[in-house]
């Protein structure tokens, strides 16, 4: 995935979530309804976790240097997670408080009755627009895979992240309008409560997921199936006979780390060996262009062989 594509997606949030969390807080205000409290927390959260998503992505493009000399690509896989904390801690855990709270002191909505409907419904629109452009953007790269394949595969976490909080911005609005529809067709602020009680729910979910695919990524993963097939092809030819083994690593989402042992044979000299070397970096790099960093240790397969129990 290009990184401009998230950004696209990232700015496209951003600006949705800034607009609906200052008309979601002023609906508050005027209402004191529980759910549009609960929502105005959960744009807010999605802004700062947004611009956290901007701030890792600059910061991933530092050069290498002598204390990291494979880069800092893994800045966005920690901002990412970051984003599941935020998401976790000032989100959902907020909106569940508040659903305590109301549930302990029920009340009604008493005035200002059309403003948390009206802003909710925009607020669908203005995410409905968010979660297309999302959507659109990550089609460029998602190929045939379902949306959870590719939630679960991606490298790049920022079109993933996007996509789960616009999702789940849009079923909070649903349930937030639940919520304040129910208390002014009955009066009763409980339904206000289990409003706010469901987008608690909802946000916590969403953040374990995230915080389960990102820790994945922060741990190291390596390439896809198809980039390790095109990988191995690429290695073999023009004095590489096969490949005794391969391992992978993600230094960021567009930059791959290649470790392998390759099989030469005992009559070559050093000169043409390294001479194979060099060639079969060049096929890798045209196969796979994120393999950046690429390490071939040269061997005999025979006595690879022989020194395995």
């Amino acid at each position: 995935m290009a990184h401009g594509g998230g950004n696209k997606a990232i700015i496209a949030a951003l600006s949705a979530n800034l607009g609906i969390a200052v008309t979601k807080f002023i609906a508050y205000l005027l209402t004191h309804s529980s759910s549009m409290l609960a929502e105005s927390v959960h744009s807010l959260a999605d802004s700062g976790n947004q611009l956290l998503l901007l701030v890792g992505g600059k910061r991933a493009k530092r050069a290498a240097d002598e204390e990291h000399p494979f880069g800092y690509g893994r800045a966005r896989y920690l901002y990412a997670f970051v984003v599941s904390i935020v998401l976790f801690s000032l989100g959902g855990l907020f909106a569940l408080y508040e659903a305590w709270h109301k549930f302990a002191d029920p009340h009604g909505i008493d005035s200002w009755h059309w403003v948390p409907v009206a802003v909710l419904l925009a607020g669908i629109v203005m995410e409905g627009f968010s979660f297309r452009t999302a959507i659109k953007e990550a089609n460029h790269t998602r190929g045939s895979q379902s949306w959870w394949q590719y939630i679960r595969t991606a490298k790049a976490p920022e079109l993933p992240v996007v996509l789960l909080e616009d999702f789940g911005a849009l079923l909070g609005l649903v349930f937030a309008l639940f919520g304040v529809g129910m208390t002014l067709g009955t009066g009763d602020g409980r339904w206000d409560a289990i409003g706010s009680a469901a987008i608690g729910l909802l946000l916590v979910v969403i953040a374990v997921v995230l915080a389960i695919e990102t820790k994945s990524l922060l741990l190291g993963e390596s390439a896809t199936r198809k980039d390790v097939d095109a990988i191995k092809a690429a290695l073999v030819g023009q004095g590489v006979p096969s490949v005794i083994h391969l391992r992978t690593l993600h230094l960021g989402p567009e930059e791959l780390l290649v470790a392998a042992k390759i099989e030469v044979s005992a009559q070559e000299s050093a000169v043409e060996v390294a001479q194979a070397i060099d060639a079969a970096e060049q096929r890798v790099r045209a196969a796979v262009p994120i393999a950046r960093v690429i390490y071939l240790e040269p061997d005999l397969r025979r006595a690879v062989e022989a020194a395995q129990p």
